[in-house]
């Protein structure tokens, strides 16, 4: 068997083209009525170079596309069917520390969603944080002397 792989290695055709785009996943928000919208932005985007996965939610108006893709010719594709589109404003309630600063709840926001801004996500050097986190229940070496 090593032999075989030894010369199979001489017998791959290798490509000089340029380098692949990095596996991604674009949420994008569209406005979508009805099964006909849902429908040309599904096959607009389904038809891309690279895509590998495409995921409608009409209810949240939300598509999900995974692949080897460029974002920006993504929603340029949906944008190009008519839809107003932009890229998913909305991060999960529960990984937000301030869901209610201003102009972070948003009323249109799909259930358990809120606005990503900067206010309301903490800076990651935040020691508040780290320090609730050293005398919690969850944490098994969070106090030794008791």
């Amino acid at each position: 068997m090593g032999a075989l792989d030894y010369l199979s290695n001489f017998c791959t055709v290798t490509s000089t083209r340029g380098k692949r785009k990095p596996m991604q996943t674009v949420e994008i928000k569209v406005k979508m009525d009805c099964d006909g919208c849902e429908r040309r932005v599904k096959n607009a985007v389904k038809n891309m170079k690279g895509v590998r996965t495409v995921e409608v939610n009409r209810k949240q108006h939300r598509v999900i596309v995974s692949g080897f893709v460029d974002p920006n010719k993504v929603l340029k594709r949906v944008k190009s069917t008519g839809k107003r589109a932009e890229f998913w404003p909305y991060i999960p309630y529960n990984l937000v520390q301030h869901p209610y600063v201003s102009q972070a709840y948003d009323k249109k926001a799909p259930a358990g969603f809120v606005r990503n801004v900067a206010q309301a996500v903490p800076m990651p050097n935040a020691t508040e944080e780290r320090i609730t986190y050293l005398f919690s229940d969850d944490n098994p070496n969070a106090c030794s002397v008791m």
